[in-house]
């Protein structure tokens, strides 16, 4: 599909944002969760790295700009009902500020992680 026709179908919320789910293509990984506006989905198709906008900074945002922690990205691709960007990556380096793989490993998140078994506390 042709990028603006992409674009086209980006279902954005009423702040302008869509949620984008950050995939490692070797092995499937989540990586992260970050949102990005129009400039960011044009700037990520157009550059073939991902962009981001932040919501904390209140600007865009190239994901590995200042850290060289890059993510080249392989393909994004739309949920069914076009609100979320799936992007698949090949990451340069560590995709969480902290230093971890993936912002969801126990060395991120300080092990916050349960299961639907687990005993309520």
């Amino acid at each position: 599909m042709d990028h603006s026709t992409f674009l086209e179908l980006v279902r954005y919320n009423a702040d302008g944002l869509v949620p984008c789910v950050v995939q490692a293509a070797e092995g499937g990984e989540v990586l992260m969760v970050a949102y990005a506006n129009e400039e960011a989905i044009l700037m990520t198709l157009a550059t073939g790295e991902a962009h981001f906008w932040s919501r904390s900074r209140r600007e865009l945002w190239h994901k590995g700009g200042t850290s060289g922690n890059v993510q080249r990205v392989v393909s994004a691709r739309l949920d069914c009902d076009h609100d979320t960007v799936l992007l698949v990556v090949e990451p340069a380096g560590p995709a969480c500020h902290t230093g971890a793989v993936s912002c969801f490993r126990d060395e991120a998140n300080g092990g916050a992680v349960t299961s639907p078994s687990a005993e309520s506390g």
